[in-house]
């Protein structure tokens, strides 16, 4: 009985490193806002993504119009307006003033990092089994498997998020970095922004906390 034990709680032990090894770790470092800002929530929304690659320029920037809309406030992605090139300082200026937004969300792609992290040994219980010839059959015995540790390398994805309030004298209220796994498909960007991004914009009152 007691080997029957030893032997599901390795089995669980060993699931859970890894999907602790497969889980994707995703932070906001060097987070700022405008203390002194106490305007009202930013109702519509100019998102720009800065990347020369026009997929994933896309992905996020409908990422964000997706996410921000979900809290009532109206976000165009820049690519809707400029499909071909991402449109310069003059050409910002000239649709949020035309189209009267109010705040624009730019994200720009920083330098890749490398993080390295040291996975601890640990040790499981396997089934096992020998050809027994006086019984004439297969014997099924436990054995103690020892895994050693190893390093682990993964690339870190660095994106700085800014948003600016054009109201009055136009200025930064909140920005920060987003450090993630690299992401690749529309769903990875989408959740980091929804469980990282949005939760500090409506904490701040940036954008309206729902519906």
């Amino acid at each position: 009985m007691k080997l029957y034990k030893n032997l599901i709680i390795s089995a669980v032990l060993c699931c859970l490193m890894m999907l602790i090894e497969n889980c994707s770790s995703s932070s906001l470092v060097d987070e700022w806002n405008d203390s002194s800002y106490h305007g009202s929530p930013l109702k519509k929304i100019f998102v720009i993504t800065i990347r020369k690659n026009p997929v994933q320029r896309r992905i996020w920037e409908d990422a964000f119009v997706s996410e921000l809309s979900k809290h009532g406030t109206q976000a165009t992605a820049s690519y809707h307006l400029f499909p071909d090139v991402l449109p310069d300082t003059n050409q910002i200026i000239q649709t949020v003033q035309e189209k009267g937004y109010d705040g624009i969300l730019v994200t720009r792609r920083l330098i890749n990092e490398t993080e390295t992290h040291y996975v601890q040994s640990y040790a499981t219980t396997e089934i096992a089994s020998r050809y027994n010839f006086f019984r004439q059959k297969y014997d099924t015995y436990f054995r103690d498997v020892q895994h050693p540790g190893y390093e682990e390398s993964k690339v870190i994805d660095r994106r700085a998020i800014d948003v600016w309030a054009i109201r009055g004298d136009e200025r930064m209220i909140w920005s920060a970095i987003s450090n993630s796994p690299e992401r690749n498909t529309a769903e990875d960007v989408q959740n980091d922004i929804a469980d990282l991004v949005i939760p500090e914009l409506t904490r701040n009152a940036i954008i309206k906390s729902g519906r």
